[in-house]
């Protein structure tokens, strides 16, 4: 009778590859083949001596199946360490609180649009980039002015929040319109909470500029602004709202059709504001979200915690193609790695069924999958055919999750996903691969 396998113990094996590192893919050490090779051996004698060939397709999911428990507690230690802001908007309807998301976040419209969900009777809230891993947590107040609105109630669902024990940065953020002077109920709202938490700074952020403007003004001036209407407006909010805040600021967020550049009058000046209000480390991750350069770093977050389990799936890639069947392993081979994309794609947010993760995979893969069927036929190839194979099956799965992480990125930022792009990372991290397992052997 064939000795069968206990799932837990494979599992066990893999559990070194979910802890963080502070490994760069970029620079290959000593220490990654090592430990590649060592797992490998493990994985490789366990695939070959437990279970006949002919129930290794069946059995192989069950191995090295990642369970919900495993991604939640990776989840639950990158989220421990993120400098995550929660902005409480707090203003009319129109005065500006999602343009202010769409200007830190780079996210369109329609995103931020779609983003809020309902968080209490009298507000929603919005976690970006994903509720997994959120950076920035914006909580806005739902109907603020309207006739029938119950101020009272806003109030009570905001100091609720406010209440809740929490680790994260806050900070209140009072839009108003530069032509509104209707503000009698924020400045209710304001009061309160500035006696009620005078620890949690306060910005007072006046918007839409460009309602008062000269009927003859075609763009925003200089910031900042030299308009002696806008000067006046300005003055006069700040007066009214005085004591309630720590510092203020002009913006002009707008849309591309409107005309005026740039869209975002005032960021620079908004990021200052906000940076000043909040601890090192949060200011820090404001400013990486509006810099070009440094923004990557937010991409960076979701794929150092994708490759976590990005690898387990390449040694088990790399023991599937080692078993010396042409073919055979292909279909398993791939479900490995839909399951693979499956699972990064909820890290970043997208829950996908089984077909449409398919889907994702033969999008991303491109010239690939036919590199990967021409291995395949390698193993015809007596003594170092399944050698080959083993190792370009681990970089090829190594690879496919590079580009899945930027896939779901591109998603995840409201950007289309870029196929040019998507290769190029492919085609590199596929040769940092190459380096990383190549220390496997028959």
């Amino acid at each position: 009778m064939t000795k069968k396998s206990h799932p837990d113990q494979e599992s066990v094996d893999l559990q070194e590859f979910t802890t963080p590192t502070d490994d760069s893919p970029k620079s290959v050490n000593s220490a990654w083949p090592q430990r590649i090779t060592r797992i490998w051996n493990q994985t490789k004698t366990s695939l070959v001596n437990r279970v006949p060939l002919e129930q290794i397709t069946q059995t192989i999911g069950q191995w090295f199946s990642v369970s919900e428990t495993q991604v939640a507690e990776i989840l639950a230690t990158v989220r421990s360490e993120l400098p995550t802001t929660e902005a409480l908007l707090i203003g009319k309807p129109q005065s500006g609180k999602s343009s202010i998301v769409r200007g830190l976040t780079g996210v369109s419209a329609e995103i931020v649009g779609q983003g809020f969900r309902p968080h209490t009777q009298h507000t929603e809230r919005y976690s970006y980039p994903s509720s997994e891993l959120p950076l920035l947590i914006f909580t806005d107040t739902v109907g603020l002015g309207d006739v029938n609105q119950d101020t009272q109630g806003v109030i009570e669902d905001l100091i609720s929040d406010l209440q809740q024990s929490s680790s994260r940065a806050r900070v209140l953020i009072f839009t108003v319109k530069i032509n509104d002077f209707a503000t009698e109920t924020l400045r209710q709202i304001a009061q309160q909470l500035r006696q009620q938490y005078p620890e949690v700074p306060c910005l007072l952020v006046v918007t839409c500029l460009h309602e008062v403007y000269p009927p003859t003004t075609a763009n925003h001036s200089e910031y900042p602004p030299d308009n002696e209407e806008v000067k006046r407006a300005f003055a006069a909010i700040e007066q009214a709202f005085a004591g309630m805040y720590n510092r203020s600021v002009l913006i002009d967020f707008t849309l591309e059709e409107d005309g005026y550049q740039p869209v975002f009058y005032g960021l620079e000046s908004l990021r200052d504001s906000l940076a000043e209000l909040l601890p090192e480390a949060e200011a820090r991750a404001i400013y990486q979200l509006l810099d070009d350069v440094a923004g990557k770093q937010l991409g960076d977050i979701y794929r150092d915690t994708g490759r976590r389990y990005i690898l387990p799936f390449a040694i088990m890639a790399a023991a599937l193609a080692a078993v010396p069947l042409p073919f055979a392993t292909m279909p398993v081979l791939t479900s490995l790695q839909v399951s693979m994309v499956g699972l990064l794609g909820k890290l970043y947010g997208q829950r996908l069924t089984k077909s449409q993760t398919g889907g994702v995979v033969s999008a991303i893969a491109g010239g690939f999958l036919a590199q990967a069927v021409a291995r395949e036929l390698i193993k015809f190839v007596p003594g170092f055919g399944s050698v080959i194979a083993a190792s370009w099956a681990a970089a090829y799965t190594w690879a496919l999750g590079e580009g899945a992480c930027v896939y779901f990125g591109d998603l995840m930022g409201g950007k289309k996903p870029d196929p040019q792009k998507i290769q190029v990372v492919m085609k590199e991290a596929f040769q940092t691969a190459q380096e990383m397992f190549k220390g496997i052997k028959n």
